[in-house]
């Protein structure tokens, strides 16, 4: 039930959010343990860059999805990509959603 209103978000939020190569989407996804995220151009159907909290090694749940932000706008700096669109994915924007994208954008994303 509740993974069915998450999805009826999501699809909503997915009319309207669309990545291009120059303004590529940031893709989250966040499960009760994990918090993944791509940065996805979705006219090329392609992903640029992905990082997960799998990788990090530091305490609670919240540092590791700021850790993971800082991880991938790294990796998109280096991709040549400042500028993005974000796709919380159907997540309320608190707790882990929002301490990734705090960490992409003090790692150099803008959105």
């Amino acid at each position: 039930m509740r993974k069915n209103l998450r999805l009826k978000k999501h699809y909503k939020i997915r009319k309207k959010i669309f990545g291009t190569s120059n303004r590529p989407r940031l893709s989250v996804f966040r499960s009760n343990q994990h918090i993944f995220a791509q940065i996805i151009d979705d006219k090329a159907s392609k992903t640029l860059a992905a990082v997960n909290d799998l990788t990090v090694n530091s305490g609670s749940k919240k540092a590791k999805a700021y850790e993971a932000g800082k991880k991938l706008a790294a990796k998109a700096l280096k991709l040549k990509i400042k500028k993005v669109v974000f796709d919380r994915g159907g997540f309320l924007y608190n707790g882990r959603v929002a301490e990734l994208g705090r960490g992409a954008r003090e790692g150099g994303l803008e959105f």
